[in-house]
């Protein structure tokens, strides 16, 4: 095959980390290259030097049998380079065909064609089925869409070269496949794709070759049909990796969170939540599955007091607690995950000390009178980075400089070692790699076993399979069903996600009898 890209000896610092250490790697025309490693692996920092996200220390990127250098992401595109970042880089007040031609010439300067833009997303909408309303704005698109918006930019840009960066992580499994069926088709006309993506199945069935990455540096690129999933989940990790947790089988304690038929719109002003009751006992994980985009996002945050409720209510440990602000439900002992780390879970800017205490800098102990307890702070600080394996210099680094799954250490250690009673979990393992994910489980099975009440809202089924003692799904905002997690049956789960079965009220009454049993 024809080499299309070699990078030489990339080499990336930040302050206190070494990012990318001398990597060599070649891609070739026509093949999909799967990028494996652990969050803070160096993946996305080297692709985003290939992008002109960032600019190498050293080393050399060799395009087409010519050295070149990449100043900006204009560099790289003119190239012939596209990147679907991992954390979107779309402008929320525009529109959906405003960021696809955004730095784009128009042909009809000075003036914007959108029309024509706009009928040319509607038809790849139609034919990579990633349909979206070229006219909204995005910031009224959930999650899942923007993702779409993302895969549609890069492909209108006709690049030879496409890097996805975990393009799938807000993908439904027919999406996947999907995404699948219009990668192979790019292939055979001669696009190259590197596939940067955490789940091992994913490069197994839809890569070439694959390069893993540990610690910045290369361990090694071997073709697909000459591994398996086990072989590459111990390269990445460097020891076995279990993603089956072991649950003991405990009894479900008291009623944590009550939810009586709640109803909450979303940012349109449309409903999203509707009429939606269950319970959630001490010592037990309540799985919330779903497509993304059917309600789960404004429920977590309707219970944690972050979205107003039109109707119905919610009571933890038996207050009240469907009109009270998100601080008042932090001080009934309610700790949240939420599903965006860096833009509602973290302040980027600030340190790793300043995100820890952050939810509770002002009270006791670590504020007595109005006086910061630095001793207390900082002994908290250093606790919390031992027990919960933050990889970092020091406690005041900006969390923005840590990998992704150390920044989602940080609002673990925030959150569940205050021994919360109830934890709402929103997509806690979204864009993290194998070994992050197996930590981030770990850590919420020991927050149910001692106690707490778990609401996990997940979009990975596997996720929601292997945590969830009963398991819940919302279809357009509805409650379509609950049933056992154990042994759980994916097809019928399946057919609910899809709107397709609706268990009736007789059966649902059955099984909550069978679980109080």
């Amino acid at each position: 095959m024809t080499e299309l890209l070699r990078l030489e000896n990339i080499r990336k610092t930040f302050p206190g980390v070494v990012a990318n250490d001398n990597v060599d790697l070649v891609i070739e025309k026509g093949e999909i290259h799967a990028l494996l490693g652990e969050n803070g692996a160096g993946k996305s920092t080297l692709m985003n030097c290939v992008y002109g996200v960032y600019r190498p220390d050293s080393g050399k990127i060799i395009w087409k049998g010519k050295e070149v250098t990449i100043l900006q992401a204009k560099d790289a595109i003119n190239l012939g380079i596209g990147m679907v970042h991992q954390h979107f880089m779309l402008v929320p007040p525009l529109s959906v065909a405003e960021n696809v031609v955004l730095g784009l010439p128009s042909p009809k300067e000075p003036l914007l064609d959108l029309a024509s833009v706009e009928e040319a997303i509607r038809k790849s909408g139609e034919k990579y089925h990633l349909r979206v309303d070229p006219k909204a704005k995005i910031w009224q698109l959930p999650v899942g869409v923007q993702q779409r918006v993302e895969i549609l930019k890069a492909l209108y840009r006709e690049a030879e070269l496409l890097i996805l960066d975990e393009p799938t992580a807000v993908l439904t499994p027919g999406e996947v496949e999907d995404l699948f069926k219009i990668l192979k088709a790019l292939v055979e006309d001669g696009l190259s794709i590197i596939f940067i993506t955490h789940k091992l199945e994913e490069v197994m069935a839809a890569c070439d070759r694959v390069t893993v990455l540990r610690d910045g540096e290369v361990v090694d690129t071997v073709d697909i049909a000459d591994t398996n999933q086990s072989e590459l989940a111990k390269m990445m990790v460097g020891r076995e990796v279990f993603l089956k947790m072991d649950k003991p089988v405990l009894e479900p304690g008291e009623v944590v969170l009550s939810v009586e038929a709640l109803s909450a719109k979303d940012d349109r002003d449309l409903p999203a939540v509707k009429e939606v009751s269950f319970e959630v006992r001490r010592n037990e994980i309540l799985g919330i599955a779903g497509v993304d985009g059917n309600g789960q996002t404004e429920l977590g945050q309707a219970i944690t007091g972050l979205r107003p409720t039109t109707g119905g209510k919610f009571l933890v440990l038996g207050k009240e607690a469907t009109h009270c602000e998100p601080r008042d439900i932090i001080k009934m002992n309610v700790s949240y995950i939420p599903p965006d780390r860096q833009h509602t879970g973290l302040l980027m800017d600030f340190s790793i000390t300043e995100n820890l205490i952050g939810k509770k800098y002002c009270d006791e102990p670590y504020s007595k009178r109005g006086v910061f307890q630095k001793k207390t702070i900082n002994d908290f600080v250093d606790q919390s980075i031992d027990d919960f394996d933050v990889r970092t210099p020091g406690p005041e680094i900006a969390v923005k400089l840590l990998s992704g799954g150390n920044q989602q250490k940080v609002i673990l250690a925030r959150e569940v070692s205050g021994k919360p009673d109830l934890l709402v979990a929103a997509q806690p393992a979204r864009g993290l790699d194998i070994g992050a994910t197996e930590y981030v489980h770990k850590q919420m099975v020991e927050a149910r076993n001692n106690g707490a009440a778990i609401l996990l809202i997940s979009t990975e089924l596997e996720e929601i399979l292997s945590l969830s003692d009963r398991i819940a799904v919302m279809y357009e905002g509805e409650i379509m069903g609950i049933v056992p997690g154990k042994d759980a049956d994916i097809h019928q789960i399946g057919q609910m996600m899809a709107g397709v079965l609706r268990l009736d009220k007789k059966i649902e009454t059955e099984q909550k009898e069978v679980d109080k049993v």
